[in-house]
Protein backbone atom coordinates (compact mmCIF):
# COMPACT_ATOMS: atom_id res chain seq x y z
CA UNK A 1 0.00 0.00 0.00
CA UNK A 2 2.84 2.37 0.63
CA UNK A 3 4.36 1.58 -2.73
CA UNK A 4 1.08 2.43 -4.38
CA UNK A 5 0.64 5.59 -2.43
CA UNK A 6 4.34 6.94 -3.16
CA UNK A 7 3.80 6.16 -6.73
CA UNK A 8 0.54 7.86 -6.88
CA UNK A 9 2.36 10.75 -5.27
CA UNK A 10 5.52 10.95 -7.58
CA UNK A 11 2.96 10.76 -10.71
CA UNK A 12 0.79 13.56 -9.21
CA UNK A 13 3.89 15.84 -8.81
CA UNK A 14 4.96 14.96 -12.34
CA UNK A 15 1.60 15.95 -13.98
CA UNK A 16 2.10 18.77 -11.69
CA UNK A 17 5.72 19.98 -13.14
CA UNK A 18 4.43 19.08 -16.49
CA UNK A 19 1.97 21.70 -16.27
CA UNK A 20 4.05 24.40 -14.57
CA UNK A 21 6.55 24.13 -17.16
CA UNK A 22 3.75 25.28 -20.29
CA UNK A 23 2.18 27.80 -18.09
CA UNK A 24 3.62 30.75 -15.87
CA UNK A 25 2.01 33.52 -12.87
CA UNK A 26 1.68 36.76 -12.98
CA UNK A 27 0.77 38.76 -9.87
CA UNK A 28 0.51 42.25 -9.69
CA UNK A 29 -0.69 45.34 -7.65
CA UNK A 30 -2.17 48.39 -8.86
CA UNK A 31 -1.72 51.84 -7.14
CA UNK A 32 -2.25 56.01 -7.61
CA UNK A 33 1.88 56.56 -8.32
CA UNK A 34 0.93 60.23 -5.99
CA UNK A 35 -1.21 58.50 -3.44
CA UNK A 36 -0.16 55.42 -3.21
CA UNK A 37 -3.68 54.73 -3.01
CA UNK A 38 -4.54 50.81 -4.15
CA UNK A 39 -6.85 51.24 -7.56
CA UNK A 40 -9.52 48.66 -7.10
CA UNK A 41 -11.39 47.44 -10.60
CA UNK A 42 -7.93 48.06 -12.52
CA UNK A 43 -8.02 46.36 -15.77
CA UNK A 44 -4.95 44.36 -16.04
CA UNK A 45 -4.98 41.86 -19.55
CA UNK A 46 -2.26 40.99 -21.78
CA UNK A 47 -3.27 42.63 -25.20
CA UNK A 48 -4.38 40.03 -27.99
CA UNK A 49 -4.99 37.26 -25.64
CA UNK A 50 -8.13 36.08 -24.10
CA UNK A 51 -6.51 36.81 -20.92
CA UNK A 52 -7.76 39.52 -18.30
CA UNK A 53 -8.96 40.11 -15.41
CA UNK A 54 -9.43 43.73 -12.97
CA UNK A 55 -7.55 43.97 -9.68
CA UNK A 56 -9.75 43.26 -6.37
CA UNK A 57 -10.08 45.83 -3.05
CA UNK A 58 -6.45 44.89 -2.25
CA UNK A 59 -5.08 46.44 -5.78
CA UNK A 60 -4.13 42.60 -6.31
CA UNK A 61 -4.24 41.31 -9.69
CA UNK A 62 -3.45 37.19 -10.71
CA UNK A 63 -2.76 35.63 -14.00
CA UNK A 64 -1.62 32.49 -15.05
CA UNK A 65 -0.80 32.09 -18.98
CA UNK A 66 0.97 30.14 -21.50
CA UNK A 67 4.10 30.32 -22.14
CA UNK A 68 5.23 32.88 -24.44
CA UNK A 69 5.47 36.74 -24.79
CA UNK A 70 2.73 39.45 -24.13
CA UNK A 71 2.11 43.07 -23.69
CA UNK A 72 0.44 43.95 -19.96
CA UNK A 73 -1.69 46.35 -20.22
CA UNK A 74 -2.59 47.84 -17.06
CA UNK A 75 -5.44 51.04 -17.20
CA UNK A 76 -7.90 52.82 -14.90
CA UNK A 77 -10.22 55.26 -15.66
CA UNK A 78 -8.55 58.75 -15.48
CA UNK A 79 -4.82 57.64 -15.27
CA UNK A 80 -2.20 56.83 -18.30
CA UNK A 81 -1.91 53.54 -19.14
CA UNK A 82 1.06 51.07 -18.76
CA UNK A 83 2.19 48.59 -21.09
CA UNK A 84 4.97 46.21 -20.24
CA UNK A 85 6.50 43.41 -21.70
CA UNK A 86 6.48 40.16 -19.54
CA UNK A 87 7.65 36.47 -20.10
CA UNK A 88 8.07 32.95 -18.72
CA UNK A 89 11.85 33.96 -20.00
CA UNK A 90 11.98 36.80 -17.71
CA UNK A 91 13.12 36.40 -14.16
CA UNK A 92 10.15 36.25 -12.09
CA UNK A 93 8.99 38.59 -9.23
CA UNK A 94 6.69 37.95 -6.00
CA UNK A 95 4.53 41.12 -7.13
CA UNK A 96 5.04 43.59 -9.84
CA UNK A 97 3.97 47.25 -8.47
CA UNK A 98 2.73 49.10 -10.92
CA UNK A 99 2.15 52.52 -10.41
CA UNK A 100 -0.35 54.59 -12.67
CA UNK A 101 0.04 58.58 -13.61
CA UNK A 102 -3.28 60.56 -13.71
CA UNK A 103 -4.04 62.32 -17.04
CA UNK A 104 -3.33 65.79 -17.44
CA UNK A 105 -4.86 67.75 -20.36
CA UNK A 106 -3.48 71.30 -21.22
CA UNK A 107 -6.86 73.33 -22.48
CA UNK A 108 -4.46 74.45 -25.50
CA UNK A 109 -4.35 70.95 -26.40
CA UNK A 110 -7.84 70.61 -26.02
CA UNK A 111 -8.72 73.48 -27.75
CA UNK A 112 -6.26 72.75 -30.99
CA UNK A 113 -7.81 69.06 -31.25
CA UNK A 114 -11.29 69.94 -30.67
CA UNK A 115 -10.65 72.41 -33.85
CA UNK A 116 -10.29 69.69 -35.79
CA UNK A 117 -12.54 67.58 -35.40
CA UNK A 118 -15.03 66.36 -37.90
CA UNK A 119 -18.64 67.44 -36.51
CA UNK A 120 -20.42 64.28 -39.00
CA UNK A 121 -17.10 62.07 -38.85
CA UNK A 122 -18.86 58.86 -38.65
CA UNK A 123 -21.35 59.52 -41.99
CA UNK A 124 -18.41 61.14 -43.23
CA UNK A 125 -15.42 58.75 -42.81
CA UNK A 126 -17.09 55.29 -41.05
CA UNK A 127 -17.18 52.97 -44.15
CA UNK A 128 -13.55 54.11 -44.97
CA UNK A 129 -12.33 53.64 -41.56
CA UNK A 130 -14.16 50.13 -40.82
CA UNK A 131 -12.22 49.05 -44.72
CA UNK A 132 -8.53 49.93 -43.36
CA UNK A 133 -9.65 48.55 -39.45
CA UNK A 134 -11.81 45.59 -39.88
CA UNK A 135 -10.35 44.78 -43.38
CA UNK A 136 -12.13 43.95 -46.66
CA UNK A 137 -12.05 40.71 -46.46
CA UNK A 138 -14.78 37.70 -46.08
CA UNK A 139 -14.52 37.78 -42.55
CA UNK A 140 -14.91 41.75 -42.40
CA UNK A 141 -18.89 41.19 -43.35
CA UNK A 142 -19.11 39.33 -40.17
CA UNK A 143 -17.05 41.64 -38.11
CA UNK A 144 -19.24 44.65 -36.39
CA UNK A 145 -18.03 47.27 -34.03
CA UNK A 146 -21.34 47.42 -31.41
CA UNK A 147 -20.09 51.39 -30.40
CA UNK A 148 -19.32 53.25 -33.74
CA UNK A 149 -20.30 56.16 -31.32
CA UNK A 150 -17.65 56.18 -29.32
CA UNK A 151 -15.60 57.14 -32.48
CA UNK A 152 -14.30 60.37 -33.05
CA UNK A 153 -12.98 61.75 -36.52
CA UNK A 154 -10.42 64.43 -36.69
CA UNK A 155 -8.84 65.91 -40.00
CA UNK A 156 -6.06 67.81 -40.30
CA UNK A 157 -6.12 69.93 -43.45
CA UNK A 158 -2.19 71.09 -44.11
CA UNK A 159 -1.28 67.28 -42.99
CA UNK A 160 -3.83 65.49 -45.50
CA UNK A 161 -4.18 63.15 -43.05
CA UNK A 162 -7.17 61.68 -40.94
CA UNK A 163 -7.37 60.59 -37.56
CA UNK A 164 -9.53 58.45 -35.64
CA UNK A 165 -9.56 57.49 -31.87
CA UNK A 166 -12.74 56.70 -29.36
CA UNK A 167 -13.66 58.11 -26.17
CA UNK A 168 -14.12 54.54 -24.92
CA UNK A 169 -13.13 50.72 -26.03
CA UNK A 170 -14.33 49.88 -28.93
CA UNK A 171 -16.96 46.68 -28.35
CA UNK A 172 -16.10 44.70 -31.51
CA UNK A 173 -17.80 41.17 -32.30
CA UNK A 174 -16.58 38.84 -34.85
CA UNK A 175 -18.64 36.28 -36.08
CA UNK A 176 -16.90 34.03 -38.04
CA UNK A 177 -13.93 33.40 -35.88
CA UNK A 178 -16.08 33.57 -32.77
CA UNK A 179 -14.96 36.20 -30.48
CA UNK A 180 -16.09 39.39 -28.89
CA UNK A 181 -13.26 41.85 -28.83
CA UNK A 182 -12.94 45.15 -26.58
CA UNK A 183 -10.58 46.83 -28.40
CA UNK A 184 -8.41 50.07 -26.38
CA UNK A 185 -7.94 52.26 -29.88
CA UNK A 186 -5.36 54.60 -29.10
CA UNK A 187 -5.23 56.05 -32.76
CA UNK A 188 -5.79 55.39 -36.13
CA UNK A 189 -4.35 57.11 -39.04
CA UNK A 190 -4.50 57.48 -42.69
CA UNK A 191 -1.83 60.06 -45.00
CA UNK A 192 -4.21 60.66 -48.06
CA UNK A 193 -0.79 61.78 -49.49
CA UNK A 194 0.98 58.61 -49.56
CA UNK A 195 -2.20 56.33 -49.18
CA UNK A 196 -0.70 54.47 -45.84
CA UNK A 197 -2.74 53.95 -42.96
CA UNK A 198 -1.73 52.51 -39.57
CA UNK A 199 -3.22 51.96 -36.00
CA UNK A 200 -2.45 51.21 -32.35
CA UNK A 201 -4.45 49.35 -30.00
CA UNK A 202 -4.87 46.66 -27.48
CA UNK A 203 -7.69 44.21 -27.93
CA UNK A 204 -8.67 41.50 -25.22
CA UNK A 205 -10.68 38.28 -27.52
CA UNK A 206 -13.30 36.82 -25.23
CA UNK A 207 -14.79 33.72 -26.87
CA UNK A 208 -18.58 33.65 -27.91
CA UNK A 209 -20.01 31.39 -26.04
CA UNK A 210 -22.70 29.20 -27.79
CA UNK A 211 -23.16 25.75 -28.77
CA UNK A 212 -20.58 22.99 -29.61
CA UNK A 213 -21.99 22.66 -33.11
CA UNK A 214 -20.93 26.41 -33.68
CA UNK A 215 -18.06 26.34 -31.44
CA UNK A 216 -16.79 23.45 -33.87
CA UNK A 217 -17.35 25.90 -36.70
CA UNK A 218 -15.77 28.67 -35.30
CA UNK A 219 -12.59 26.28 -34.63
CA UNK A 220 -12.60 25.47 -38.49
CA UNK A 221 -12.60 29.01 -39.29
CA UNK A 222 -9.80 30.13 -36.72
CA UNK A 223 -7.71 26.93 -38.54
CA UNK A 224 -8.76 28.63 -41.94
CA UNK A 225 -7.62 31.68 -41.17
CA UNK A 226 -4.44 30.90 -39.02
CA UNK A 227 -2.63 29.16 -41.90
CA UNK A 228 -0.24 31.46 -43.43
CA UNK A 229 -1.21 34.05 -41.23
CA UNK A 230 1.90 36.23 -39.48
CA UNK A 231 1.33 34.43 -36.37
CA UNK A 232 1.49 31.30 -38.04
CA UNK A 233 5.07 32.09 -40.35
CA UNK A 234 6.26 33.61 -36.73
CA UNK A 235 5.83 30.07 -34.82
CA UNK A 236 7.24 27.92 -37.46
CA UNK A 237 10.03 30.51 -37.36
CA UNK A 238 10.67 29.56 -34.12
CA UNK A 239 10.27 26.09 -34.28
CA UNK A 240 12.93 26.32 -36.84
CA UNK A 241 10.16 24.33 -39.57
CA UNK A 242 9.67 27.46 -41.81
CA UNK A 243 9.58 25.04 -45.19
CA UNK A 244 7.83 22.03 -42.98
CA UNK A 245 4.90 24.87 -43.03
CA UNK A 246 4.86 25.39 -46.28
CA UNK A 247 6.78 28.95 -46.21
CA UNK A 248 9.59 30.51 -48.43
CA UNK A 249 11.65 33.50 -47.35
CA UNK A 250 13.48 35.73 -49.64
CA UNK A 251 15.64 38.35 -48.96
CA UNK A 252 14.72 41.51 -51.62
CA UNK A 253 17.28 43.94 -53.29
CA UNK A 254 17.89 46.96 -51.20
CA UNK A 255 16.11 49.54 -53.68
CA UNK A 256 12.51 49.31 -52.79
CA UNK A 257 11.36 49.53 -56.12
CA UNK A 258 12.71 46.34 -57.12
CA UNK A 259 11.26 43.24 -57.08
CA UNK A 260 13.77 40.62 -57.06
CA UNK A 261 14.94 38.62 -54.04
CA UNK A 262 17.46 35.90 -53.61
CA UNK A 263 15.64 32.30 -52.00
CA UNK A 264 17.52 32.09 -48.17
CA UNK A 265 19.10 28.72 -48.67
CA UNK A 266 19.87 28.08 -45.07
CA UNK A 267 17.13 30.32 -42.64
CA UNK A 268 18.73 29.06 -39.32
CA UNK A 269 22.57 30.01 -40.06
CA UNK A 270 24.15 30.97 -36.62
CA UNK A 271 24.50 34.59 -38.81
CA UNK A 272 20.75 34.87 -39.50
CA UNK A 273 19.22 32.60 -36.47
CA UNK A 274 19.94 32.11 -32.98
CA UNK A 275 18.08 30.16 -30.60
CA UNK A 276 18.49 29.50 -26.62
CA UNK A 277 16.39 27.55 -24.75
CA UNK A 278 13.33 30.52 -24.64
CA UNK A 279 13.80 32.32 -27.35
CA UNK A 280 14.63 33.13 -30.72
CA UNK A 281 16.80 36.16 -32.12
CA UNK A 282 16.14 36.82 -35.95
CA UNK A 283 19.43 38.78 -37.33
CA UNK A 284 17.49 40.20 -40.21
CA UNK A 285 17.62 43.80 -41.79
CA UNK A 286 15.75 44.51 -44.85
CA UNK A 287 13.19 43.34 -46.99
CA UNK A 288 11.94 40.04 -47.06
CA UNK A 289 9.33 38.31 -49.25
CA UNK A 290 7.75 35.59 -47.49
CA UNK A 291 5.47 33.09 -49.68
CA UNK A 292 2.84 30.41 -48.40
CA UNK A 293 2.58 27.82 -50.72
CA UNK A 294 0.06 25.50 -49.46
CA UNK A 295 -3.42 27.78 -49.70
CA UNK A 296 -4.30 30.21 -52.44
CA UNK A 297 -5.27 33.85 -51.61
CA UNK A 298 -8.40 34.73 -51.31
CA UNK A 299 -10.03 36.04 -54.70
CA UNK A 300 -11.20 39.41 -52.65
CA UNK A 301 -7.31 40.06 -51.86
CA UNK A 302 -6.42 39.90 -55.68
CA UNK A 303 -9.39 42.00 -56.44
CA UNK A 304 -8.49 44.69 -54.61
CA UNK A 305 -4.92 44.92 -55.71
CA UNK A 306 -5.75 44.27 -59.13
CA UNK A 307 -3.58 40.98 -59.04
CA UNK A 308 -4.29 37.66 -61.86
CA UNK A 309 -6.63 35.10 -60.47
CA UNK A 310 -3.85 33.05 -61.71
CA UNK A 311 -1.85 33.59 -58.73
CA UNK A 312 -1.68 30.20 -56.73
CA UNK A 313 -0.14 31.95 -53.57
CA UNK A 314 -0.35 34.13 -50.38
CA UNK A 315 3.01 36.47 -50.79
CA UNK A 316 3.94 38.95 -48.30
CA UNK A 317 6.55 41.55 -47.32
CA UNK A 318 8.34 41.90 -44.07
CA UNK A 319 10.44 45.45 -44.11
CA UNK A 320 12.57 45.10 -40.51
CA UNK A 321 13.97 48.80 -39.71
CA UNK A 322 16.07 47.11 -36.99
CA UNK A 323 18.99 44.89 -36.58
CA UNK A 324 16.73 42.06 -36.56
CA UNK A 325 13.81 40.75 -33.05
CA UNK A 326 13.42 38.60 -30.86
CA UNK A 327 10.36 35.63 -31.25
CA UNK A 328 8.95 34.14 -28.33
CA UNK A 329 7.24 30.57 -28.84
CA UNK A 330 3.86 31.78 -29.00
CA UNK A 331 4.70 33.80 -31.85
CA UNK A 332 4.81 37.00 -30.24
CA UNK A 333 7.94 39.11 -30.87
CA UNK A 334 9.17 42.44 -30.66
CA UNK A 335 10.01 45.17 -31.14
CA UNK A 336 6.85 45.37 -33.39
CA UNK A 337 7.17 48.95 -34.55
CA UNK A 338 10.06 48.15 -36.37
CA UNK A 339 8.63 44.92 -38.23
CA UNK A 340 6.39 46.05 -40.93
CA UNK A 341 4.13 43.62 -42.81
CA UNK A 342 2.94 44.51 -46.16
CA UNK A 343 1.25 42.48 -48.96
CA UNK A 344 -0.93 39.71 -47.63
CA UNK A 345 -0.64 39.89 -44.56
CA UNK A 346 -1.30 43.64 -44.58
CA UNK A 347 -4.21 43.25 -45.90
CA UNK A 348 -5.76 41.01 -42.98
CA UNK A 349 -6.65 43.30 -40.64
CA UNK A 350 -8.68 42.86 -37.58
CA UNK A 351 -11.16 40.72 -38.59
CA UNK A 352 -8.58 37.93 -39.37
CA UNK A 353 -6.64 38.77 -36.49
CA UNK A 354 -6.11 35.12 -33.65
CA UNK A 355 -4.77 35.79 -30.07
CA UNK A 356 -1.47 34.66 -28.89
CA UNK A 357 -2.58 32.03 -26.89
CA UNK A 358 -4.62 30.36 -29.97
CA UNK A 359 -3.62 26.69 -30.87
CA UNK A 360 -4.20 25.85 -33.61
CA UNK A 361 -5.18 22.05 -33.80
Amino acid sequence: MKKILSFLILLIAHFSASSQEKSFTILGKVTDSATQQVLTGASAYCQNTTQGTITNKEGLFFLRLPNGGYDLVISFMGYEKKVIRISNNLPPVDTMQIALIKEEKSLTEVAVVASAEVADGLTKYGKFFIEHFIGTSPNAAQCVIRNPEALRFFFYKKRNRLKVTAREDLIITNDVLGYHIRYQLDSFSFDYSTNISQYTGYPLFTEIDTTAEVKAQYEKQRARTYLGSRLHFMRALYDSAVEDEGFVVEKMEDDPQSAKGTYIKDLYNESLYEADSSDVFVNWKGRYRITYKLVFPDKRYLQDYKLPSTIKAQVSLLNVLDEGFIIEQNGYFYDQQTVISMGYWAWKQLAELLPYDYEYH
